[in-house]
């Protein structure tokens, strides 16, 4: 692992360990707003036909980044919880 992903691991770590059954069952429930849900749905459909512009990726790229971390906390709290992931 190098160094961003420890970084990453310890913050996560971090925030995991500080998760109260309300804060994780918040954290599970989590939801990107419409419009931020159609703008990510609109990068993904121009990465997929490689038309994204520099800007573009840089911020798609960031957006995914983002939703990892969220996935991740959410992992962590559906643990806390003793609650299975389901299919959108």
């Amino acid at each position: 692992m190098n160094h961003n992903g420890l970084v990453l691991k310890e913050v996560l770590d971090l925030v995991g360990n500080c998760l109260t059954r309300e804060s994780a069952k918040a954290v599970v429930d989590f939801r990107l707003n419409p419009a931020t849900q159609a703008r990510l749905d609109e990068l993904a459909d121009k990465n997929t036909e490689g038309t994204l512009t520099p800007e573009e990726r840089r911020e798609y790229g960031a957006q995914v980044g983002a939703i990892e971390i969220a996935s991740i906390l959410q992992a962590r709290a559906r643990r806390l919880l003793g609650v299975k992931a389901t299919a959108e």
